[in-house]
């Protein structure tokens, strides 16, 4: 039996995996601003489950929803950040405030919950920290260039985490999910930038047409994520990053290459500006 401690469990990916683990028999702290809702969906989880108060922009309120998890349940197994949402709009659109509010949910929040877990897992020296970014975490384009490099953010700190973490017994896993009906792209999970720029019509544009007809016929399935996600946290070798959809593998495999052939394209441009050697 494990204990799991989910961000952003009242919904979406979040709301699935807490379902799911508390369906194959794991005990779950379920964060979320509203715990009351999370109690409400699922009144037959018992003292299995225990919903906490979090927004996770409050490193006091993470610092204090971890010490419930430890103190309930003694130890944390898997810890999954999974607070966010999206923002869309060209770079030149969004606004400032948009964007540092943007950040402190998805990359601070993110730490001040995983700092105030890393005792408990470095204590235990046992564990696993998984972050929930996105393919636009890996493969950034118009219109979702700060949501991006939100993610860029998440993906870069998962790897640093690995390498310090995988010494004392603990995994970091970074998951890229595609696109899922999870409400992801309502209007309550996501934001647009204040103002549209004509000259972007082709390029942004074209992506919130996409959105506003793609909400609810994404080809990924939550529930299916979900189970991957208790078997990625059940592998005893787990990777420092995984993919879930069709749509996120494709646009990975074509990054990969396109930067393959970029580099093959520039190398020796790129190598000449090393000291000759004597």
């Amino acid at each position: 039996m494990s204990v799991w401690f989910i961000t952003g469990a009242s919904r979406g990916f979040g709301k699935e995996l807490t379902e799911a683990a508390l369906a194959q028999g794991d005990q779950v702290v379920a964060a979320a601003r509203d715990p009351y809702a999370v109690e409400k969906a699922l009144p037959e989880a018992g003292d299995r489950l225990l919903a906490v108060a979090l927004d996770v922009t409050d490193p006091e309120q993470a610092a204090t929803a971890v010490h419930a998890a430890v103190e309930r349940f003694g130890r944390i197994d898997v810890l999954v950040n999974n607070a966010g949402y999206g923002l869309f709009g060209s770079v030149e659109e969004t606004s400032d405030t948009q964007v540092r509010a943007l950040f402190d949910t998805n990359v601070f929040g993110m730490l001040n919950v995983t700092r105030a877990a890393l005792p408990t897992l470095r204590r235990q020296r046992a564990g696993h920290v998984v972050n929930i970014s996105s393919s636009a975490g890996f493969v950034a384009g118009p219109g979702r260039g700060l949501y991006g490099a939100s993610k860029f953010a998440v993906e870069a700190i998962t790897e640093a985490l690995r390498g310090e973490l995988a010494p004392l017994g603990v995994h970091a896993t970074v998951v890229e999910p595609g696109s899922f009906r999870t409400g992801f792209l309502s209007p309550v999970s996501k934001q647009q930038a204040p103002v549209r720029i004509p000259d972007y019509d082709e390029t942004v544009g074209a992506l919130h047409t996409a959105i506003d007809g793609n909400d609810g016929r994404q080809p990924g399935n939550p529930a299916k994520a979900a189970a991957v996600i208790l078997e990625l946290a059940a592998a005893d070798r787990p990777p420092l990053r995984l993919q879930l959809g069709s749509d996120c593998v494709g646009l990975v495999e074509g990054k990969l290459a396109s930067v393959a052939e970029e580099l093959d394209l520039w190398r020796a441009l790129a190598v000449s500006t090393d000291f000759q050697k004597d």
